[in-house]
């Protein structure tokens, strides 16, 4: 990366600049998200395009964009500061995606009072929707309400995600 090292941040600089906790720099880091190098004296230092980086990563992340996805994203532009027009890229290839999951979240939404398909066979629409529990055939969970393209690992990893940081906000963990 075309480094200035007189202007690079510190990890707690970075985090206070992107607004981020320092576990989270480190994170990032672990996940390949973001790239930083070591002084003489072993402390990180980041360029200041990291900046950048980290806002990218969590305007995707509050879009719900997977850190995968991200990352292969910004893998393109590995050793560069991204422009302006390379984040304009990167915001159309998500632009898809993002439309295609307002669309399932929306008919989740509108869904969510009817039967979803979980087996119980409580509800007076379950005999027409899932007739002897047809649907227990197809897999586990509420087999009417699953959000195309999410896989069991995407759920576990978003509910894994919810813990931890309820253990941070509470102090539990």
């Amino acid at each position: 990366m075309p480094l200035d090292r007189d202007k690079a941040l510190t990890v707690g600089e970075l985090a206070r600049r992107s607004g981020v906790a320092v576990s989270t720099i480190h994170f990032y880091e672990k996940k390949q998200l973001i790239e930083g190098w070591r002084t003489g004296g072993n402390q990180r230092r980041y360029a200041r395009s990291t900046l950048r980086r980290v806002a990218i990563i969590r305007v995707a992340q509050q879009a719900g964009v997977p850190l995968a996805l991200v990352r292969e994203h910004l893998d393109r532009f590995p050793h560069t500061p991204i422009t302006v027009a390379e984040w304009a890229q990167i915001s159309r290839d998500w632009h898809a995606m993002l439309d295609e999951r307002i669309a399932a979240l929306t008919q989740l939404r509108d869904r969510l009072g009817s039967c979803i398909g979980c087996g119980c066979l409580s509800m007076t629409d379950c005999p027409l929707r899932n007739p002897d529990d047809m649907l227990g055939d197809e897999g586990s969970g509420p087999q009417l309400l699953t959000v195309p393209g999410q896989t069991n690992a995407d759920e576990e990893a978003t509910s894994n995600r919810a813990a931890t940081s309820a253990e941070r906000e509470t102090g539990i963990g």
